[in-house]
């Protein structure tokens, strides 16, 4: 990731170290005169304060701010907290709560009933072991029991994947194949053993397979359905206009998901773009988002120009579309900057007439490109 200095300071590599630490540690905490049970509460303790104490320490030394709108994403979530960034990434139908839709397919392919027995067959034997491990105190009977992390490992990811995927429907990218690795399970003899002492193993999945593959089909034969190629008219138009009329050093601002298609298509250099999860590219999306906002022509484009942007792209439907209450970006910069709440939005004075700050130098259906008049 071109050395993401955010990998560093993350929970998981701020985890990483404290369970180094814990295992380095381990004679020491053999020694403490408590039960079993005692002794992993307080290592589980240790590792979750340790892992949270850790990363705000190491964010603090290093200065690095780029993963603070993710905690900012999980309180809105919860409470009613909202700024900027976050309503860009709630008002989004990918990063709203999972929709019902989607495990109700799952229980169609007969995907979530599998996974449920298999979670509940791993959560039973986990029980078992530890009972049997805390009862019995022979080296090898322990071990024996005991050698099977793996499962206690997928089980514990698959909570993971779900919380994820509930609270941000778009992680549910993470948590449909990890089910499919978990049904996977429902051929485990170590947990189906006493099943398959009666039925055969193949007999148990072919009925499985065969019970999945009615909807299976039907799920494939809709996506095979969908024949054709995508078309984007006025974006191509844009670009061709960009790669034939303006210099190859034209600095362009504007939405990120068009940004990312003149970067790639035109070639030409970008203030934004759809990396969200770096905290200077937030702090200039934000300045060229206040095109959408209700402030003065004249201080956006004095902003502009601090970034020199010689083109800004503008999109009339970002000014008026609205995917529920709240979530237009006027009413978006309405919660950032209430003192000009209640004036006409920047977007909707410059699509009538861009100047005296701005020129319009091309426009179609969907876009309409303004330079930036330098004084």
């Amino acid at each position: 990731m071109f050395g993401n200095s955010m990998l560093l300071t993350s929970y998981y590599a701020s985890s990483l170290v404290i369970i180094w630490g814990i295992l380095a540690m381990k004679p020491h905490f053999l020694k403490i005169n408590v039960s079993e049970l005692s002794l992993w509460v307080i290592q589980g303790c240790f590792w979750l304060f340790g892992t949270v104490i850790l990363k705000y320490l190491t964010s603090k030394i290093f200065g690095i701010a780029d993963d603070a709108h993710i905690g900012n994403l999980l309180t809105s979530k919860f409470f009613s907290y909202k700024d900027f960034d976050t309503l860009l990434y709630t008002c989004a139908a990918e990063f709203d709560f999972m929709e019902k839709e989607t495990p109700l397919r799952y229980t169609k392919t007969l995907l979530l009933p599998v996974v449920l027995v298999v979670f509940i067959a791993i959560v039973g034997k986990i029980i078992s072991d530890i009972w049997s491990v805390l009862a019995k105190q022979q080296t090898h009977v322990r071990k024996h029991q005991l050698d099977h992390g793996e499962l206690v490992y997928h089980a514990l990811q698959l909570l993971a994947y779900t919380a994820l995927g509930i609270l941000i429907m778009r992680l549910k990218l993470f948590l449909t194949p990890h089910m499919c690795v978990m049904a996977s399970l429902i051929c485990s003899r170590q947990l189906f053993g006493w099943l398959f002492c009666k039925v055969h193993p193949g007999a148990v999945v072919f009925a499985v397979l065969a019970a999945m593959s009615i909807q299976g089909s039907a799920n494939l034969q809709t996506q095979w359905d969908i024949v054709g190629e995508f078309s984007n008219l006025p974006q191509e138009e844009l670009i061709e206009w960009i790669k034939y009329s303006t210099k190859p050093d034209a600095v362009f601002a504007g939405a990120m998901p068009t940004m990312a298609s003149v970067k790639l298509s035109a070639l030409r250099p970008i203030v934004n773009h759809p990396h969200y999860e770096d905290a200077g590219l937030r702090a200039r999306t934000k300045i060229v988002y206040s095109m959408y906002s209700r402030k003065a022509a004249e201080e956006v484009k004095q902003e502009l120009i601090k970034l020199k942007v010689n083109y800004y792209i503008l999109e009339e439907s970002w000014c008026i579309r609205r995917s529920k209450p709240g979530c237009s970006m006027p009413e978006i910069w309405d919660v950032e900057d209430p003192a000009n709440a209640g004036k006409t939005p920047l977007c909707n004075l410059l699509v009538k007439d861009s100047k005296p700050h701005f020129t319009t130098v091309f426009q179609n259906s969907v876009y309409k490109v303004l330079e930036v008049i330098k004084e």
